[in-house]
Parts: C-alpha cells; structure tokens; sequence
C-alpha cells in the first residue's frame, strides 16, 4: 500500500476539502482520504497497482483543483514553484480586492443614501438619476461578477456539470441571480411590467457582496500564512551550504552533497548544516530550535551537534553523521508538517456538517424563494414579494459558506502544532494535542526524566590533610584507568575543574569491590565498604549512611593506615523537576514516579521534588500494567519516559512522552516528544493543548452562530413578526468576518505564554 502527501491548489473552503475527499475516495484501490482544508494538503491511501497519483489528478482537475506529489523532505517541502503560486494568488487578489472594495463602500454608501431616501422624507435623493445609476451599476457590476468573481462562476460552472458544489458555488448562484435578474429589468423594461417586478435593481448586491467576500478571502488567506509560518521558520533555520574538507582542501558545498563521515568546518556565526560529532575544537552554541532554551550551550569534542543550531563563538570541525532526511531538524519538519496536516477527533463534527452543508443551503435557498412566491404573494402581493424572494435567496448562499467552519479546526491546529515545535515541543498529530488536554494523571519514569541519567559527583568528604583539589586528583587518578560509569563520573568532575591527574602504577581491579594503584610510592585502594573493611583500616560505616540513604554510592579511598575520605556519586536531579511537577500540580494533574531503582532511592528522590506517589522494582512490563490499572480507574494518563525501555507502557497511555535528549528522539511510540529531555515542558505541553482545544471551541461556536443566526435572518423566518431580513450585502460581510475572526482567534495562541 502506498501512502502519499499530495499539496491541494485550488481550494476556496471546507466544502472543497468534502469534495475533493469524496471523489477520490470512490476511485478503486483507494483505502483512505483525508483532505486539510487548514495547511491544504490531502493524505492519500492506496493500492499503487489500481490506482496513481497521475489518476487522482484527473479526477479533482476537472473540478477545478490540482494535486502535486509531494516528498515529505525539507527539501520538498520548501518548493519554489508552490511558494510562488501562493504568493502570484495573494497578489492576483491583492489586485481585485484593490479595485472592488474601493467601488463597494461607494456603492454602500449610495444604497444606504436610496434607502434612507425612501424611508425618511427629509433626506434628499441621489443627485443622479436613478437611470444613470442603475447604468453605471452595471457596468461595475459586470467586471465585479466576471473578473472579480471568476472563481465563483468556475464554481457555478462546476455544478451544472458535475453536480458538486462548494463556497463558490453559492456565492457564484447569489450574485449570478443578483446581476442577470438586475440586468433584464435594466435592459428589457418591458419584461419587468410583464412579471410585475418592482423596479429595484440589485447590481449593488452583486457588487458589494462580491467586495466583501474577495476581501475577506483575501484577509483569510494572508492570515492562514500566519498561521504555518512555524514551518516556515524551521526551514529558514536549515543552512545551505556547508565548509567541508575533501582531499586536504577545504571545499564549500551544498547540504545536498553532504555524506556520511565528511569533515565539517565550523566558523563563528554559522549554522551547523548536518547532524555530526565535534572532532576538534569548542565553541558555545545556540540550541534554543531543540531546547526551546534561550542560553547558549558549550560544546567540546566528543560532543553531538545538531543541524539548524547556531555557531554563536569559537571555530570547530565535526564529523557528519546524520545527512539529509536522517538530521534531527529534518525529522521536525517533517513531524511538524504531518502533525499540522493531521485531524482531531473534534474535526470530525466540523466535517461532516460540511459535507452536508452546502447541497442543504442550496435546498434552503430554492425553498426559501418558492415560499416567498407563493405565500408570500398572497399576503404582499407578487412584486413585493418576488423582491423579497430575491433577497432572501441571495442572502442564504452568500451567509451560508461554510468557510468559518471548515478553518475552526485546523487553523488551530495548525498554530498549536507550530507554537510547540518552536518551544521543544514535538506533536505527533492532532489527536495527540485533543488528548492532551483531558489527561489527569503523568507517569514518569525517573532515570533520564526526573533525573539526568548519568552518574555525577555531588559531595566531597575529605579527611586527608590535603586540599580538596589535591584529593580529587587521588581519586580521578586511580579512576582514571577504570572502565565503570561511577569512575567516569570522577575523572569528568576533575576535568571540568581542570585538576590535574598523576601517573598510576600497579593499577588493578579488584572484582565488585574497587581497585587499587600506586601514586608516588604509595599505595592507595578506592572502593566500597566491604573493600575497606577488608583492610582492617579503621572506618565509621556511618558517617556515609545519610548518603546512602539517598540512593548515593561512596567511593572510599585509603591508603594501608587510613581512610583519607570519599566522595559520592549519584544520578543527579534535572534543574527543571521540582518545579515541572509543582507546575503538573498547578493543572490539578496527580504524579507518579514509576523507577526500577530501589524503593529507598526512588522514594528520596520523590520527596525532593514533590512527586505523588511512587513505584519501585518495576520493569518494563510492570510499567505497562500499572498504566493498564489506572486506566481502569478511570484516569487519562500521559506516561513521560526515555522511549526505549518504556516503549510498551508509551504506547499503552493514552499519551505518550518521549524525553528526546539531543539527536536521539525517540518518536515513534510516543505521541509527543520533548526536545533536550525537559520535565518542565510535560505542563507546557498540556498547557498548549488546553489553549488549542479552547481556541478550537471558540471557532466552532462563532462558526455555528453565524450560520445559526444568519440563515433564519435571511430565509424571512424573521420578517411576519418584527419585518426583520437580512440584506446580501450584510451577509456578505457576515460571511467574510466570521472566517477572519475563526483565523484571528487562533492566531492568539501564538501570544499566548505557556
């Protein structure tokens, strides 16, 4: 089965998405179709032996829309070609809109002025003819219909040969009626006296319905470039070039030709152009595009650096090891992008409605006019109520787009996707961020998620007579030649305080206990109590019991004669995770910390940071029958882990966190994964979905409310009791507000903090 992303040209509104979806979907060998009106683009299923990408093309071109493939590589996705599309529509509407809106305030302006005349005694009439008028209406009622509104007679077009319809389509019935009625009563006099016809005219219905609508698209459109410009930035993070050495020359090429192992250089201001490992030289770097951290991060040799971030100081080369599709910026984009063109289970309301919508306004608006021909007639008489009838069929199509709800959703995904990838925060789709916002309960692993994950020297306890400098670069010595993760801890502790180490000799391991090793003569044993009880070197085994305590491991040196002290080591708590679970508590979320470490050590640990409830001795398969047992209970759970051993229990929970930390980011049993393995982004990301489904509500009310309101109004349900009817060109302004208020609303997410 193939599986493809296809970028949709052409589409107006929610009822294009429904259309597209349902025409493809009656193709053989097609298995799903999903259509995003929101970042316009279609998902597409299908068997690759019945169906091809060339066929669904030829089925939507006949209606008006264009499917162009698309690879989900960076590369791809930042298309020359339909990035100048999007621009030459936004300027071929800039055009319109500069013509038509200027015409319609005057011609507002002047029907307010014949109306007002008409009610109010004391209010001259136009200073021109009503002849002249209804001429010169005419004339800018045909370029508004025919130039201005061509998309809306495509649309029209659209259904009298294929019997779909969409926005345009109803916009394009409306003022096509408008202006033909208004021209045949202009042109032919006779046929008006004929039918009884009043003698208004609705060339400016036409006009300003048109004005209104083509302004509104054209605020919808430039405000929906607001709303995925998170893409936008990450791509512009990408560098284009990179400075590598071939044949001992240092040689300038594109990222395209980077491969695997080449050598990078690294000058001060540049942006690192793959994934690699510094093999010479240090620099400070900013990885605020992962860490969503402003402060930049020092960076040595050994150490990973990542595509997209910036060089801030020194001069560096590394070694690429991540290329093309496989850097970490990549994966971004390609997860944001998916994520944004995604649905939320909330979408699936929106959409139906829209699949329906526009065949039951068209329905609405014949039956609206006939109602008004015929009973309307007998109680106002046929010329009154043939004008009303008019109003009321045009008033329903134009307020009736259902623009508004077909952006309600997607707009806000599209925003809250791309707020979060700029804040470290990686959403794997939309139904993740729907979830989100319900969940009350976050398991967390504490290795690598309450914890840094890697051991740390945190005391020093030094009874030697010596400086603590000179007691480091003892014990850093004899560690120094030691293969285990506690030794590491040591040497690394005295590397970053630039304490020198001395020359050991004689060194040995001594199996589960330590090891031993001669430093100016002297012999010195480092390791833990059983090793130096061994000894028979007196020692007060409780001086270290607070620290074990706390989970901590003593490294104990002495020499034959004497304990000279220890240090501890310990996986040391993140920065961040007293005040990530206070905030989780802030939300009303309960905590609980699931560890395979002793109970001793998890539950100091618990207490240092104010986590609920603890777990102990657990593996990976008890995680994921504790996540089983509370959802039972009836808890929503996002489980926080390191996405490799909490694999299953990620994926079990209705959400899951995976704890990326650098370029490994573990993504796929995870519905969500936080860049640089930050605790504190679990309430930022809750946080952002209850913003997000809040925002989405919102929309969906305004959408709803519009229609709700606005087509009784128009159909004259209104008019017997309080003579209320809503004018086309009212609904025309309607219609283009309610769509951009529902993209205003979700781009206030954007300012919100998290």
């Amino acid at each position: 089965m193939a599986n493809n992303i296809f970028k949709v040209q052409g589409m107006h509104c929610a009822s294009c998405a429904s259309v597209i979806t349902k025409k493809i979907s009656k193709i053989p060998g097609v298995f799903n179709v999903s259509v995003n009106y929101g970042n316009e683009k279609a998902r597409i299923d299908f068997d690759p032996k019945q169906a091809t990408p060339a066929l669904f093309n030829d089925v939507v071109k006949e209606l008006g829309y264009t499917l162009t493939s698309e690879n989900m590589s960076s590369e791809k996705m930042e298309d020359a070609h339909d990035h100048m599309g999007k621009e030459n529509y936004l300027e071929e509407l800039e055009s319109k809109v500069a013509f038509i809106f200027p015409v319609s305030i005057v011609i507002f302006i002047a029907m307010m002025w014949d109306i007002a005349a008409r009610t109010f005694a004391w209010i001259p009439n136009l200073p021109i003819p009503m002849e002249l008028f209804n001429l010169i209406s005419m004339i800018v009622a045909t370029l508004a219909v025919f130039w201005v509104g061509q998309p809306y007679l495509a649309g029209v077009l659209r259904f009298v040969k294929y019997g779909t319809a969409n926005m345009d389509t109803l916009i394009g019935i409306g003022t096509l009626t408008a202006y033909l009625y208004s021209t045949v009563i202009t042109l032919l006099p006779q046929v008006r006296i004929l039918i009884q016809a009043p003698e208004y005219t609705y060339f400016d219905v036409a006009i300003v319905v048109i004005g209104f609508v083509t302004l509104g698209k054209y605020l919808e459109v430039r405000s929906k470039k607001k709303t995925g410009d998170a893409i936008e930035k990450l791509l512009h993070l990408q560098a284009k070039n990179a400075l590598v050495v071939r044949d001992g020359k240092e040689v300038e090429i594109a990222i395209t030709e980077v491969v695997h192992d080449d050598v990078i250089i690294v000058k001060p201001g540049a942006r690192i152009p793959v994934d690699g490992i510094i093999v010479e030289g240090s620099s400070f770097l900013d990885e605020s595009m992962i860490t969503g951290e402003p402060m930049p991060i020092e960076k040595h040799a050994g150490d990973a650096v990542v595509a997209g971030t910036l060089n801030t100081s020194g001069a560096f080369t590394f070694k690429a090891t991540k290329v093309g599709k496989e850097t970490l910026l990549s994966q971004i984009i390609a997860m944001v992008d998916e994520a944004q063109g995604s649905k939320a289970p909330i979408e699936a309301l929106a959409d139906k409605i829209s699949s329906v919508f526009v065949p039951v306004v068209l329905v609405i608006a014949v039956l609206s006019l006939v109602v008004w021909l015929t009973i309307g007639a007998s109680y106002l008489g046929f010329s009154q109520a043939l004008s009303l009838g008019i109003l009321s069929f045009v008033s329903i199509l134009v307020i009736a787009c259902p623009c508004a709800l077909g952006l309600a959703t997607p707009t806000a995904i599209i925003v809250g996707v791309g707020k979060g990838a700029q804040a470290g925060i990686l959403i794997k789709d939309a139904s993740t961020l729907e979830k989100l916002h319900k969940v009350n309960t976050v398991i967390v692993d504490k290795t690598g998620t309450i914890t840094k994950g890697k051991p740390t020297l945190v005391d020093i306890k030094n009874d030697s007579g010596r400086s603590d400098d000179e007691f480091i670069s003892l014990l850093a010595s004899l560690e120094k030649s030691s293969e285990h993760p506690i030794a590491h801890a040591v040497v690394q502790y005295a590397e970053r305080k630039n304490i020198s180490m001395q020359e050991v000799a004689e060194f040995s391991i001594v199996e589960g206990k330590g090891l031993r090793g001669k430093i100016g003569g002297t012999e010195y044993f480092v390791g833990n109590v059983k090793f130096i009880n061994e000894l028979s070197v007196s020692f007060d085994e409780s001086s270290i019991e607070k620290y074990t305590s706390q989970g901590k491991t003593p490294l104990i040196i002495a020499t034959k004669e004497k304990v000279l002290g220890f240090a501890t080591v310990s996986d040391e708590l993140k920065e961040a995770s007293k005040e990530a679970i206070a905030n989780l508590h802030k939300l009303g979320i309960k905590v609980i910390m699931l560890t395979g470490d002793d109970e001793r050590t998890a539950k100091y640990i618990a207490s240092l940071v104010g986590i609920d409830e603890v777990v102990a001795h657990v593996l990976p398969q008890d995680k994921l029958a504790k996540v089983k047992e509370l959802q039972e209970r009836g808890h929503i759970v996002a489980m926080a882990g390191d996405g490799v051993n909490d694999a299953p229990a990620l994926a079990q929970a209705d959400v899951g966190i995976a704890m990326g930390t650098g370029t490994d980011v573990a993504i796929e049993s995870a519905g969500i994964t936080l860049l640089g393995g930050d605790i504190s982004k679990i309430a930022k990301a809750i946080s952002l979905s209850k913003m997000t489904m809040l925002g989405i509500k919102q929309n969906l009310f305004w959408a709803f409310f519009y229609n709700a309101i606005g087509i009784p109004l128009a159909a004259g349900v209104f008019y017997p009791v309080f003579g209320w009817l809503l004018n086309p060109i009212f609904a025309g302004l309607a219609m283009a507000g309610s769509s951009v208020s529902v993209v205003s609303n979700s781009l206030r997410i954007k300012a919100k903090k998290l």
